[in-house]
């Protein structure tokens, strides 16, 4: 316990190690120590660029001096220039910066004195001031280190837009005269009568707002800096996306030194387009890089501990993970007295993560862990090819096209020798139009089951089309690969057919025509049935199995979207569904056909046995 103890004192004193944005310690950057003189009162850590600058041999008074370092050092500029609101109290003071505001303007700081664009993509937890931090460095940018450049903030409502460009509004209102730029200099002014820009006066700059639902101002205009906030709660609609919107103001912003592009917000589930963004600049395929701030680093979320034997005594799992983690027990006291005011794990995580997997859940509900679903997106990628099989004298053939609906991550091999139904092709129906399910066709590779291996995913169809269609679609792309076992969900094929005749159904005409079809046991047990039944013993029978499978890491996802939906699969009442708003059409496929998988024999086919008689069935 002595050590334990020894431990805690460590880590609470590296958590107060000293920071003094006047006197340069603690402070980010690589700084020099300049001694006392007629234009500084003492000893003071300065960046080396400050001493390095042609401007350093000319100070000639102590303004000199302080307009030369606020250029060299944002902490600095912060300190002496800047002026926020208080949360609490509203009071005016100083903009001191906390812990994680440091990390972050660290990030930035390293990026522009290396000559490179500034590109982040910041995930927050709540009440750190993240938002404030990159405003007033966009606002340092425009008034102290750079003319000529404009910047745009951008947030999902105009409000929150202009609630941020407030912050520049009082700092223009409130700041120095004798370290001021322009003799004109006060407040902003109107830009050529517009409501959403204004004018920097002297510094030849505008600062314009917009939001995610009338982006009319940021098409078409000339900026080198953009705050964009809130992205996850920015309107998806057929008129403008996210994406089109980033990719308008991305695009007009030139990947050179001088330039900035911070997208920021809180999560807000997964599957959107800042979920979407956050996990490509985790593998590396964006051109922002990752920043996640959790809780923990706010300085003021701990308790003082009077029994450090008592808590760590009563410590549950996660808490024991946080102290593995790295936190100190103040910290932990703090978060179990936080945690009593929500009514599940999932909540508190949801607004206090400590981990980008946690910000990213929002319900207690969830089928899948969080973190193994993490696990399993590591493998997940960017298919090798999309396109569409067309059919040409009767042969299947592949064809590129980037509006297709089929990725292919592996292509079918010949050798059918290694395993039988090496091959085993999953279909969930969907709807007919865009805004209904999608019907899924998803490719399943047991190659590597007989030497010990895992199942592996390898193609996937998605998209909206008429039933006959989707299933003539899933009979190519069996046959494609090597006629797979095709498992097609019956429900919706059995419901477009009630009163009619058996005969005539898609999936009957399909046995007639294509001889590797999956069957089920009728349920007086007397013959079988064309296709996988859905009903509430079976999703039960089959999702749990999707869970072990997931849970043990037993087959190879590639898909990101099927991790998505993992993260939103819900329990409630006894049933399996997707949370309200998303989809569920891709764990379907997964849970049905790693079901059938486990159902297979593991053996060679005999020379004249590539094909077994039929029916088979399970039920």
């Amino acid at each position: 316990m002595e050590d334990f103890i020894k431990e805690n004192d460590r880590r609470n004193a590296a958590l107060a190690a000293p920071y003094d944005q006047l006197t340069g310690i603690g402070c980010c950057g690589l700084r020099t120590a300049v001694g006392p003189s007629d234009f500084n009162d003492g000893r003071v850590m300065v960046p080396v660029s400050m001493i390095h600058d042609d401007a350093y041999q000319k100070i000639a008074s102590c303004e000199d001096w302080v307009r030369l370092r606020c250029r060299h050092d944002f902490e600095y500029w912060a300190v002496t220039c800047a002026t926020i609101a208080m949360k609490t109290t509203g009071r005016l003071t100083e903009f001191r910066l906390n812990r994680p505001q440091r990390r972050v303007l660290a990030i930035m700081e390293q990026m522009r004195t290396d000559g490179k664009p500034i590109r982040l993509i910041m995930l927050k937890a709540r009440q750190w001031g993240g938002s404030t931090l990159i405003q007033l460095y966009m606002a340092w940018l425009q008034t102290v280190v750079y003319e000529h450049c404009n910047s745009l903030i951008c947030a999902h409502v105009k409000d929150a837009a202009s609630k941020i460009r407030g912050i520049y509004t009082r700092l223009l209102e409130s700041y120095p005269e004798q370290y001021g730029w322009s003799e004109k200099r006060s407040r902003f002014r109107p830009f050529e009568g517009s409501r959403d820009v204004r004018l920097i006066v002297g510094r030849d700059c505008t600062v314009t707002i917009a939001s995610s639902e009338s982006p009319e101002a940021v098409r078409g205009a000339d900026y080198a800096l953009a705050h964009l906030s809130e992205v996850a709660y920015w309107a998806d609609t057929l008129m403008t996306t996210p994406e089109d919107l980033i990719t308008a103001v991305c695009g007009a912003i030139d990947a050179v030194p001088g330039t900035l592009i911070v997208m920021e917000s809180t999560a807000n589930g997964v599957g959107n387009y800042f979920h979407r963004e956050w996990q490509r600049s985790l593998k590396g395929e964006s051109d922002k890089t990752p920043v996640f701030v959790g809780w923990f680093e706010n300085d003021s979320y701990r308790v003082e501990v009077k029994d450090p034997l008592k808590l760590w005594q009563s410590m549950d799992s996660y808490e024991k993970m946080l102290w593995q983690k790295g936190l100190t027990l103040e910290q932990i006291a703090w978060y179990r007295l936080k945690r009593r005011e929500y009514v599940s794990v999932a909540g508190m995580n949801a607004e206090y993560p400590t981990t980008p997997v946690e910000a990213f859940v929002s319900t207690g509900s969830n089928v899948f862990s969080p973190d193994k679903i993490d696990l399993l997106r590591r493998d997940c990628r960017e298919p090798a090819a999309i396109g569409e099989l067309s059919l040409c004298n009767g042969m299947l053939f592949f064809t590129d096209d980037d509006k297709g609906d089929l990725k292919v991550w592996t292509p079918p091999v010949s050798d059918r020798t290694v395993i039988t139904d090496r091959y085993v092709v999953a279909v969930d129906i969907g709807g007919r139009s865009p805004k209904s399910d999608y019907s899924v066709i998803a490719v399943f590779d047991r190659g590597a089951v007989a030497a010990g291996g895992k199942v592996e995913v390898v193609a996937q169809w998605r998209g909206h089309a008429d039933h006959d269609l989707v299933a003539g679609k899933a009979v190519e792309i069996a046959r494609w690969y090597r006629d797979a076992l095709l498992v097609i969900e019956s429900n919706t094929f059995e419901t477009d057919n009630i009163g009619g005749d058996p005969a005539l159904s898609v999936l009957s005409q399909i046995s007639d025509s294509y001889r590797n079809l999956y069957y089920r046991q009728t349920a007086d047990g007397s013959g079988a049935r064309a296709g996988f039944h859905t009903n509430r013993a079976t999703k039960t029978l089959i999702i749990n199995k999707l869970i072990a499978s997931v849970r043990d890491a037993a087959y190879v996802e590639r898909d990101d979207e099927a991790c998505n939906e993992m993260a939103v699969y819900e329990q409630r009442a006894g049933s399996f569904a997707a949370s309200s708003g998303n989809h569920d059409d891709i764990v379907m496929t997964r849970a049905m056909g790693l079901f059938v998988i486990s159902t297979l024999p593991v053996e060679r086919p005999g020379d004249f046995d590539i094909f077994r008689s039929r029916p088979r069935y399970v039920f």
